[in-house]
């Protein structure tokens, strides 16, 4: 079937009123609560970083102190991996006794679940803690990726492309002899001055994808096409500016850019080895973090490009064969409480960004979420304001088809 994509407030009125498609009604909610005792919950999940994968032990721990629950992070490498598995056991016809119940996803996974009937929903507006995102006031938590989420996925955290540099490389004699680059093209330029102190990781690694997305977003004379599936675009066309960027580059990145770090934390660790001055992260305290941690140096300081950033939410969302719907919504509840989404958001511990309308929030819950700005790596309150929209799924897909073609082993 397509993928479907609603205008946002008809599909927000859907996500609100529209039929369960099996048990575990959560409008019963001490019903799923009673049902979720004693379940152990699958939670399919990126586990490619440390600080991350302490968080969720300590979910894991909070959900099996409150509610009675086991929950096993079984760690992927890509998302992808947990997708490919639901289809194969529908293929298979096992349609009641899945061995996933939850899965971390966004963005063109979500876009391959919902368009191949593999989801169960909707269920994310009837979890009694939705309500605290204020849907209404913050439609990023009911779309993805442009796509209407129509209850199939819930949201737990948020992200925005951050960039970070070590202050030291930049100064002369304790004081700041150039800025670091503040627009894309600028960061070619810093490039080409700076060979060998700038990469992305490669793709299809998200964040390293989601830096070729930033980058096409702001070489583009005109930016609607990236909106709407590829195919009603000359991908060709379109993209030219980027593959021209890139060819600029490439030649200027570490290790001359044959080889790319795998993932965002090892962007970190050569960060942290001194092998570069400048790196970016799609967390946007992850910087903080890893300086609190000393993991960074304390020279490390945070901004993001003139032209805004790329931002989106993540979520979580139930297979249609999960056999522990009532468990996997407990937990999908639990991540959206005041406790576990300020936790996430401190600095010891994780960092990422809270989903919760901090604002309309009780005071007492309103003080959880209070920022440490002594640390100099932090951003300012105000600095992630512009936000640039994700594309639509389609791009990431094929832009990562598309740099593997042009790139792999060159």
């Amino acid at each position: 079937m397509p993928i479907r994509s609603l205008p946002l407030f008809p599909a927000l009125a859907l996500l609100l009123a529209g039929p369960l498609q099996a048990a575990s009604d959560p409008a019963d909610w001490d019903g799923v609560l009673e049902e979720a005792r004693g379940q152990s919950v699958y939670w399919y999940a990126w586990g490619g970083d440390d600080r991350t994968n302490r968080y969720l032990d300590w979910v894991a721990g909070r959900v099996a102190e409150e509610h009675d629950l086991t929950l096993v992070h079984v760690k992927l490498d890509d998302t992808s991996a947990a997708v490919s598995r639901v289809l194969a056991e529908r293929s298979a016809g096992n349609l009641d006794d899945g061995s996933i119940d939850l899965i971390w996803i966004n963005g063109e996974n979500f876009a391959a679940m919902q368009e191949a009937d593999l989801l169960h929903g909707p269920f994310a507006a009837r979890l009694p803690n939705f309500a605290l995102t204020h849907p209404a006031h913050n439609p990023e938590v009911v779309t993805d990726f442009t796509l209407p989420t129509e209850g199939y996925e819930s949201p737990w955290g948020k992200a925005q492309i951050t960039f970070y540099y070590d202050g030291n490389a930049f100064s002369r004699d304790g004081t700041m002899a150039e800025e670091p680059p503040r627009s894309i093209e600028a960061l070619l330029a810093w490039a080409e001055a700076n060979p060998g102190r700038f990469t992305y990781p490669r793709i299809p690694d998200f964040t390293g994808s989601t830096f070729l997305k930033q980058a096409l977003i702001a070489l583009a004379e005109d930016t609607a096409p990236f909106y709407a599936p590829t195919d009603e675009s000359d991908f060709a066309a379109v993209t030219a500016p980027l593959w021209d960027y890139l060819d600029d580059l490439h030649p200027h990145l570490w290790r001359s850019g044959r080889q790319f770090p795998a993932t965002g934390p090892e962007l970190r660790r050569l960060m942290s080895d001194g092998e570069l001055s400048l790196a970016f992260t799609f967390y946007p305290s992850e910087p903080a973090a890893a300086v609190a941690d000393f993991e960074l140096p304390g020279s490390v300081r945070s901004y993001v490009l003139e032209e805004g950033t790329l931002g989106n939410v993540h979520f979580v969302a139930i297979p249609f064969n999960s056999p522990r719907r009532a468990g996997a919504m407990v937990v999908a509840n639990f991540l959206l409480s005041p406790e576990a989404q300020a936790h996430k958001q401190s600095l010891a511990v994780w960092g990422d960004r809270t989903v919760l309308d901090v604002a309309r929030l009780p005071a007492a819950d309103r003080t959880l979420f209070a920022i440490n700005e002594e640390n100099p790596a932090m951003l300012p309150a105000d600095a992630l304001e512009k936000t640039l929209p994700e594309p639509h799924p389609s791009w990431m897909t094929a832009l990562q088809a598309a740099w593997r073609e042009r790139y792999v082993g060159r």
